[in-house]
This record gives C-alpha cells, sequence and structure tokens, in this order.
C-alpha cells in the first residue's frame, strides 16, 4: 500500500500526457453544401437597375473551392459563371471571392453591363443551423462591362437558397 500514491499520480500523469498529445485545436471548416438560390439584384452603376437573381453553388468536398453561377435578370439577362476561394468564419458562415466572367450581350444593360467581361465576386454564405437553409450575399464587379464606354459595372444581390 505504500506505493499507491506513487501508483495513482504516474497514472493520472500517463492519462493526461495521452489526451494531451491526441487533442487537436478545432478549427471551421468550410460551410458544408452546394445549393440552388433566388433573390434580388440592384445593379449601382451607369444604367442603375432592380432586377431578379438565380444563383447555384457547387461546393467541392475537401477544398476550399466552388463553382458558382448566377443568371441576373433585369432590364437584359446576364449570366455569371465564377470560381470562388471559400474562408471559413466558423461553422456556418463563408467568406469568398470569385473570378469569372459575365455573359451579357445586347444594347440593354443588364445589372452588370451589356458586353461579355472579367469579373471578380466577393460574397458570404450563411447556413441557417438545423436547416438545408442558405442566406447569401454578394457583389458582382465587371470590368469594361459597357458596349458604349469602358466603365465598370456594379452590382449587390443577395438571397435564399436550399442546400443539396
Amino acid at each position: 500500500m505504500k506505493y499507491w500514491p506513487t501508483l495513482v499520480s504516474g497514472l493520472a500523469a500517463t492519462v493526461s500526457l495521452s489526451l494531451t498529445i491526441n487533442i487537436q485545436p478545432a478549427s471551421a471548416q468550410v460551410a458544408y453544401g452546394s445549393y440552388v438560390g433566388i433573390g434580388p439584384t440592384v445593379g449601382i452603376t451607369e444604367d442603375s437597375q432592380v432586377g431578379g437573381v438565380i444563383a447555384a453553388r457547387y461546393k467541392l468536398l475537401k477544398t476550399p473551392v466552388s463553382f458558382r453561377a448566377q443568371a441576373l435578370i433585369g432590364k437584359n439577362t446576364a449570366v455569371v459563371p465564377t470560381v470562388s476561394y471559400d474562408v471559413p468564419l466558423n461553422w456556418q458562415t463563408d467568406a469568398y471571392l470569385g473570378a469569372g466572367v459575365v455573359l451579357a450581350g445586347g444594347n440593354t444593360a443588364s445589372p452588370v453591363g451589356n458586353k461579355v467581361s472579367f469579373a471578380l465576386q466577393p460574397g458570404v454564405d450563411y447556413v441557417v443551423p438545423n436547416s438545408n437553409t442558405v442566406i447569401f450575399g454578394n457583389a458582382i464587379i465587371a470590368f469594361d462591362a459597357y458596349r458604349n464606354s469602358s466603365s465598370t459595372a456594379v452590382s449587390i444581390q443577395g438571397g435564399v437558397g436550399l442546400r443539396f
């Protein structure tokens, strides 16, 4: 019995060391899931207008990359496919920056111009806990977006999506 305190303290130290070695800090992961959503869009440059957006995100598993596409419907329609790098802010929220192209044409401007142009798309996705609902918001910045000028077009959109 005289060795009992030494045995107990040695066992406690071994268990404590084992737990310390095996514990890894928690880190936020990119919000899981692809989605399709709808909402409003507002073109805030040259030909200001209000319209609608249909948005889609396809999340690549195990990488912080997503393929995104948005159809902006206003006086004219533009489709904006992008590839984004997603940065987790917490378990439900991603911030992202996408790069892609605006596919627009015609004489009438869409919320992001009326010609094919390069675009950047910063945004945020928020997954509502315990649901398949996503709330999204982003901007599209289209460079040299108008036929009659070299102006940049900017639109802001947001909405609600359904994860799949």
